[in-house]
C-alpha cells in the first residue's frame, strides 16, 4: 500500500470503530436531546470517513460537472442520515471509502505487476573513461560508443558486440525462457540481461530510438488507443448517471404526489429512502473502473509474453479475427537460406562441401555464405586458382590443382556433362569434379520449427482459413503451402500484388470477421497497413515492424500468433463477463429499490460488492502463461 492508502485504512479502522461503539450506546432518541446527540456522535464517524467524498462533490457542482459517483454517495448519504438513519447513512460511505481502497490498491498491484513484467528500462550505460567504468545516463551516449555491460546488467542501448561472448536472457521482450548466445560480431538489443560473460558493445543507436524505448512507448501509449467496449462504457456512464439521478428524484416526488391526489397518507420518508437507495445501486464504478483494467491488464500480460498490443481496440479486433493471411521468407520459414541435402555424390558430403565452399569463395551471393557456412572453417584462398564466374550460371575454379565446377543445370550443359535433376524444392548447386559429375547440393529456405504447428493451432482456435503470400516461385510456395498445412496459397506476387489480393480477401469476408496479415515488418508495411489488424513476426529491433504494424510479435516463433489470439480472446470474454454481471445486478438491484424490498444494505452490495468482484474479475487479464 502506498502512503494516501495507509491513511485512508487508517480513517476507515477509526470509523468502523466509532460506528460500531456510537450503535451500542443505549441512547434515547424519543426525547430531543437524545436525537441530537445521537446525530452528532455519528457525524464524527461520517465526517472522518467522508470529507473527502463531500468536497469532491462540491468542487463537481461549482465545476458544473455534477453528476459522478461522488455526488450520487453524498446525496444518498446526506439523505438517510436526514431522515434518521444514522447507522447506514455512515456505513453507506464507510463501505464504499472500502470498495474505492480494495480498488485502488487492486488496479494499482496489477499495475506494478505489469511495471516488473516489463521491467526492462536500464537505469544507466558503463562507459569506459581513463581505465574506470563510469555509470551515465543512457540519454547521453552517443551512437557509435563504446559500452561495457557486465554480467547481470542490462543491455541499455542497442549495438554489435566488439568484444567478450556470453549468454543473453531475453525473456522480458520475447516471453522465451531459453537463453540465446552472443559473441563477436552480434547485433544485441536493449533490455536483454546479460548473463556470463563481460561485453563490449559499439551502440548503433541512440537510447531514444533504441529496442526498448519503442517498447516502453508502445506500452504506455497503448491506453490512449482505446476499444469500442471502452467507449461505449463512456458514453453509458455519461447519459447512464443523469438519467438514474432523475430517476431517483422522480421516484421520491412522483409517487407521494399520485398517493396524495388518491387521498392515502403521501409517505416522503419511505419514498425517499426508496430514492436514496436507488442512487447508491445506481453508481456506474463496477464499469468504469474494470473494463478499462481488463484491457490494461490483458495488453501488460500479453506484453509479458512477448506480445506488443497497441492499443485495446487492436486487441478487440484481433479476437475477431477468421483469417490469417501470411508472408513467407521470414514469417513461416527462416529466411536463411542453408544447405538441406547431398545428393547423388560418390564422395563424402564433407568433401563435396568443402570443393563448392572454395570454388564459391570470391562470391558474396547467399548461395555461396550458405555453402562457406556449410563448410564451417575458415577459407584459405590460396588454395583457390583461375577462378572463373559464368553469369547465371555458376563457377569454374581449382581447387588445389583439381578442377571444380559448381554451379545450375545451364552449367552442367555449357560443360556437356550429363547430371541429376533433383525433385525436392530448393535451389539446386551441381557438381563437376575433373570434367565429371559429383552430385549435386539443395540449399534451402529452411521451415521455422514451429510453423506448422502454429498453423494446427490457428485451425483449433477457430480461425477458418488460412493463406500464404509470396514472391517466391510456385513450386516453392506450393511445397511449403503443403507442408504447413495452410488452404490457400498466391505466388509470384510483387509488393502491389499482396495489396490487391489482401483486398480480394478482404471483401469475400462478412463484417464481422477480420483479416490479420503477418509479415516480417520490413517490405510489407502497405499490407500490414491494409489488413484489419496486422502482425510484425519476427521483428525484435525493427523499427519498420514497430510503426507499420498493429501488433508485434517480440521473436520469429509463429506459435505467438494463436497466442495472440487467445490472449485477445479470453481478455474481451472477461470485459464481456463484466458487462453484463455490472448492469445485470444493478438493473435487478434497481428493480427491487424502486419496490422497496432492496434496502441500504443491498444497494451497499449491488455498488460496491460488484465493483470488488468486478475488478478481481479484470485482473484475471494479467494471468495469460498458460494460455
Amino acid at each position: 500500500m502506498n502512503k494516501k492508502q495507509k491513511k485512508m485504512l487508517v480513517r476507515i479502522i477509526i470509523s468502523l470503530i466509532l460506528v460500531v461503539v456510537f450503535s451500542g450506546l443505549p441512547i434515547d432518541e424519543h426525547q430531543k436531546f437524545g436525537t441530537y446527540l445521537r446525530f452528532g456522535l455519528f457525524m464524527i464517524p461520517y465526517l472522518i470517513i467522508g470529507h473527502d467524498i463531500l468536497k469532491k462533490a462540491l468542487k463537481g457542482i461549482r465545476n458544473k460537472q455534477v453528476f459522478d459517483e461522488n455526488f450520487l454517495m453524498a446525496v444518498a448519504t446526506i439523505g438517510a442520515i436526514l431522515l434518521g438513519d444514522y447507522t447506514e447513512g455512515t456505513a453507506v460511505m464507510l463501505f464504499y471509502q472500502i470498495g474505492e481502497l480494495f480498488q485502488g490498491y487492486a488496479v494499482g498491484k496489477s499495475r506494478r505487476n505489469i511495471s516488473e513484467l516489463m521491467d526492462i528500462r536500464p537505469d544507466y550505460a558503463n562507459v569506459e573513461q581513463d581505465g574506470k567504468l563510469e555509470q551515465v545516463d543512457p540519454d547521453e551516449v552517443e551512437i557509435g560508443t563504446i559500452i561495457v555491460v557486465q554480467p547481470g546488467e542490462k543491455v541499455p542501448i542497442d549495438g554489435v558486440i566488439t568484444e567478450g561472448t556470453s549468454t543473453l536472457n531475453t525473456s522480458a521482450l520475447t516471453g522465451e525462457s531459453l537463453p540465446r548466445n552472443a559473441k563477436v560480431g552480434d547485433e544485441v538489443i536493449s533490455g536483454c540481461i546479460n548473463m556470463t560473460g563481460l561485453l563490449k558493445i559499439r551502440t548503433t543507436k541512440e537510447f531514444d530510438e533504441s529496442t526498448v524505448s519503442k517498447i516502453l512507448e508502445l506500452v504506455e501509449n497503448s491506453s490512449s488507443r482505446k476499444s469500442k467496449s471502452e467507449n461505449f462504457i463512456s458514453k453509458f456512464a455519461k447519459y447512464y448517471t443523469p438519467a438514474v439521478c432523475y430517476g431517483a428524484l422522480a421516484l421520491a416526488i412522483i409517487p407521494p404526489i399520485v398517493l396524495l391526489i388518491m387521498g392515502k397518507p403521501a409517505m416522503w420518508g419511505d419514498w425517499i429512502y426508496r430514492a436514496l437507495t436507488f442512487l447508491v445501486i445506481s453508481c456506474p464504478c463496477a464499469l468504469v473502473i474494470s473494463i478499462p483494467l481488463s484491457f490494461f491488464a490483458g495488453i501488460g500480460g500479453a506484453s509479458n509474453q512477448g506480445v506488443l498490443v497497441k492499443g485495446s481496440n487492436y486487441l478487440e479486433t484481433l479476437a475477431q479475427t477468421k483469417y490469417v493471411v501470411f508472408d513467407k521468407t521470414g514469417t513461416m520459414t527462416q529466411g536463411v537460406f542453408e544447405v538441406s541435402g547431398i545428393h547423388h555424390n560418390e564422395m563424402a558430403d564433407e568433401k563435396l562441401i568443402e570443393y563448392a565452399a572454395l570454388a564459391e569463395c570470391s562470391s558474396s551471393h547467399p548461395i555461396s555464405k550458405s555453402l562457406q557456412k556449410a563448410y564451417g572453417k575458415p577459407i584459405d584462398r590460396n588454395r583457390v586458382t583461375d577462378i572463373e564466374e559464368i553469369s547465371g550460371n555458376g563457377v569454374i575454379a581449382k581447387v588445389d590443382g583439381v578442377s571444380i565446377a559448381a554451379g545450375n543445370a545451364k552449367l552442367m550443359k555449357r560443360l556437356g556433362i550429363s547430371y541429376q535433376e533433383c525433385h525436392h524444392v530448393g535451389t539446386v548447386v551441381h557438381m563437376a569434379v575433373d570434367g565429371k559429375y559429383a552430385g549435386h547440393i539443395l540449399i534451402s529456405d529452411i521451415v521455422k520449427p514451429h510453423a506448422k504447428e502454429a498453423i494446427a493451432e490457428l485451425k483449433k482456435a477457430g480461425i477458418t482459413k488460412t493463406v500464404m503470400l509470396t514472391g517466391d516461385s510456385k513450386r516453392v510456395a506450393d511445397q511449403v503451402a503443403a507442408d504447413l498445412g495452410i488452404q490457400e496459397v498466391y505466388s509470384e506476387l510483387l509488393p502491389a500484388d499482396k495489396v490487391s489480393k489482401v483486398e480480394e480477401l478482404l471483401s469475400k469476408k462478412t463484417e464481422k470477421e477480420k483479416l490479420a496479415f503477418v509479415g516480417d515488418g520490413i517490405n510489407d508495411a502497405p499490407v500490414l497497413s491494409r489488413a484489419d489488424i496486422g502482425i510484425a513476426m519476427g521483428a525484435l529491433g525493427s523499427d519498420a515492424a514497430i510503426e507499420a504494424a498493429d501488433i508485434v510479435l517480440m521473436d520469429d516463433d509463429p506459435l505467438k500468433i494463436s497466442k495472440a489470439i487467445k490472449i485477445a480472446r479470453k481478455c474481451i470474454r472477461i470485459v464481456y463477463e463484466n458487462i453484463y454481471f455490472a448492469i445485470g445486478i444493478k438493473v435487478l438491484c434497481l428493480i427491487l429499490g424502486a419496490l422497496g424490498i432492496a434496502n441500504m444494505w443491498m444497494a451497499i452490495f449491488a455498488d460496491v460488492g460488484v465493483m470488488i468482484i468486478a475488478v478481481l474479475n479484470a485482473i484475471r487479464s494479467l494471468f495469460v502463461k498458460k494460455l
